[in-house]
């Protein structure tokens, strides 16, 4: 708890008060040298006792007395003027110290504390052990919605307690080298968050799959066999990124499928209910609009394009493209994004399981990454980042967003030219506009050094694990403040659960340690959950782990789509090689199948939708306006009975072909003087 009435009283800290020459007193020294920043402190260990250097240790604040006021430091480095240690013998030892800030006695006898300093130390001046109540002061979050998530390393009876709304509002980040307990710290926080607010709602992309154990209570799991992300909800790159198999896309066929997505888009929204239609109606449908189509219609007009006389030079890149689809189609991986129920338009079923709308006491969902395949991740990443971005924003207040990238330097790395474009602009936008409408970021890594700083500079409030790479220690002394920069001196050798914490959250950078979570809330993975194995690598049978690792999951039920693509489409492509065909059989693929049985099944969409060529029928008359016809004849009766003039003598003849000759054997059988004017 937060002593708020020691910040109020005028008497507070009276019973820490002691003479400054008695015995047992806190006197550690004097000031003997001192800047705008730091201050050096003399002290005397006589005969060679420790029982004043235990007193002193790298990380623990001490106050110097300048008149009624108390400047508060923090020691960062020991030292004797001889490195040596004599025994039984006075040793002259100095402190180096960085000053923090002070606190302040009014007029009135009511004491605060300030990060900025009034009076600085004089030489001379007295050294102290800090007050327990000046320590309250220094790390109280002020009133409001605070909560406590460990206790000082320095004094473990007072408590670490952080200002939620801040924590969230401008972001936070969490860093710290393998096994130090970044997982733990995070779902402590998190527990924290859904209590002090009730309209949060929190994603978490879970590389690992060991948040689900940290929430049984507040948190649903979505994997690969609960998850339908309908494909339609991709952006066009976000779609390449699953076509081409998270390598860079060939340019003519991106340009194709640009092309012919809002066509496949245009033939669903003819045979959709009518409320998809007027939300569509106001905007132009592009290859980026979350409208549902079939990938019927697009493998469809694929072919249809193909079948057609011109446009021969990108018939190659038409049927390397239609491959790539119906391999994505066809690969059991990608069951979540083409099975049956991702051909109707759930998207609003799909926020509600995704976000938790309603939250039905579950405000977390912990999306389990580990499943889906390495080439796709960026993409489902991607979209999820994206749209909670615009679900918070069209709420309008309603919803507030916290999204959790675990490992964040693998969706937004430092280099530009490596990771996911559209991912990284995705939680770029959170980082940059998301406090603005209640979405925030909450980064969680164990190389900051890799991470893009751009968006670790948006983290306002950091949790600085133990970490033992130089360029991870130089990332965290960029981002602490100047006046505490000493914290981090020792950020390679602080435990397991501890943290130098600092920010917008924490009044003044502190050197805490978490809470104990209890055994049955701690992050694990999925397979530390599994029973344990009695068999050891030479009793275990080799073939059933091979068969294991070669079983495909479930595939989804293509055939429907098979059949009826498949009689679309026979012929097709020997035609075209043949270069008989004037244009592609259409296609009016069946309604798809709905998510409930109460809903009715949707209508085939209209022929006339699909881009064709008009075909002409030899047989059937032209078409003439009846006006056009009437003046014709007017002009035959007209025309004069004499015949035409015949062409001057002086142009040269005509090469006629002969019959059976081509038209280079008639022109090599005439002699060279018959083709030119001999005038």
């Amino acid at each position: 708890m937060l002593n708020n009435d020691l910040r109020m009283s005028g008497k507070a800290g009276e019973h820490d008060r002691r003479d400054g020459l008695a015995p047992g007193n806190r006197f550690l020294g004097r000031v003997v040298a001192c800047s705008g920043s730091r201050a050096t402190i003399a002290a005397v260990a006589v005969e060679g006792g420790t029982d004043l250097t235990e007193l002193w240790s790298v990380g623990r604040l001490i106050s110097i007395s300048v008149g009624r006021n108390r400047v508060v430091a923090l020691v960062y480095q020991m030292n004797t003027g001889t490195h040596a240690w004599g025994e039984g013998e006075d040793n002259n030892f100095k402190i180096e110290t960085e000053l923090l800030g002070e606190v302040r006695v009014d007029e009135d006898g009511r004491e605060e504390f300030s990060t900025g300093i009034s009076r600085y130390p004089y030489l001379g001046a007295i050294a102290h052990r800090i007050r327990a109540a000046d320590l309250m002061r220094i790390y109280d979050a002020g009133e409001g919605t605070t909560a406590v998530i460990g206790k000082l390393t320095q004094d473990e009876s007072i408590d670490a307690a952080i200002h939620i709304p801040s924590m969230l509002s401008k972001h936070f980040a969490v860093v710290g080298s393998t096994g130090v307990g970044k997982s733990t710290a995070v779902s402590l926080l998190l527990h924290k968050a859904i209590v002090a607010d009730p309209k949060l709602r929190v994603l978490i992309l879970d590389p690992h799959n060991e948040f689900a154990a940290a929430f049984p209570k507040h948190a649903v799991t979505i994997d690969t066999d609960t998850l339908d992300l309908p494909f339609w909800l991709m952006r066009l790159e976000e779609f390449a990124e699953v076509v081409f198999r998270g390598r860079p896309p060939v340019p003519e066929e991106l340009d194709m499928l640009r092309d012919i997505m809002p066509d496949a888009k245009r033939a669903f929204r003819g045979s959709d209910n009518s409320l998809v239609r007027r939300t569509t109606e106001k905007s132009s449908i592009t290859a980026d609009t979350p409208v549902p189509y079939r990938m019927a219609d697009l493998l469809a007009l694929i072919d249809e394009r193909i079948g057609r006389l011109e446009g021969r030079a990108e018939k190659p890149a038409l049927r390397s493209l239609k491959m790539r689809l119906i391999a994505a189609i066809n690969d059991p991986r990608y069951h979540f994004m083409f099975s049956n129920n991702t051909i109707s338009d759930t998207i609003t079923d799909t926020i509600a399981q995704i976000f938790r709308i309603p939250g039905d006491s579950r405000p977390i969902c912990t999306f389990q990454l580990a499943g889906i395949p390495s080439e796709v991740v960026n993409s489902v990443a991607s979209v999820l980042c994206r749209m909670a971005f615009e679900v918070a924003l069209w709420s309008d207040g309603a919803i507030h967003m916290l999204v959790v990238c675990e490992e964040a330097h693998r969706y937004i790395p430092s280099d530009p030219s490596l990771g996911f474009v559209p991912t990284r602009q995705a939680i770029a936008r959170i980082a940059k506009e998301g406090r603005k409408y209640g979405v925030s970021l909450g980064i969680i890594t164990q190389r900051p050094g890799e991470l893009d700083q751009t968006i670790l500079s948006q983290c306002s409030t950091l949790f600085a694990m133990r970490l033992a790479n130089d360029r991870d220690q130089e990332i965290i002394r960029s981002a602490i403040p100047n006046s505490s920069i000493s914290t981090t001196s020792f950020i390679s050798s602080i435990g397991n659960g501890e943290a130098i914490a600092f920010g917008e959250a924490i009044s003044v950078p502190m050197r805490m340690r978490f809470s104990r979570v209890d055994e049955n809330l701690l992050p694990k993975a999925a397979s530390a959950n599994s029973k344990h194995s009695e068999e050891d690598p030479d009793t275990v049978d080799l073939r059933k782990i091979v068969t294991r690792m070669r079983a495909v999951t479930v595939s989804p039920d293509i055939s429907n789509f098979q059949q009826s693509f498949g009689a679309s489409t026979a012929g097709s492509d020997e035609a075209d090689d043949a270069d008989e065909v004037l244009e592609a059989k259409p296609y009016a693929p069946p309604p798809p199948a709905s998510l409930s049985p109460a809903s009715a099944p949707l209508e085939s969409y209209r022929r006339e939708l699909l881009p064709q060529t008009p075909r002409l029928d030899p047989t059937a008359p032209p078409s003439v306006d009846p006006r056009l016809d009437a003046l014709r004849r007017e002009m035959r009766r007209e025309e004069p009975i004499f015949p035409r003039p015949a062409p001057p003598t002086d142009q040269p003849a005509i090469t006629r072909r002969e019959p059976g000759s081509s038209l280079r054997e008639s022109i090599l059988k005439k002699p060279l003087s018959s083709h030119y004017n001999k005038d």
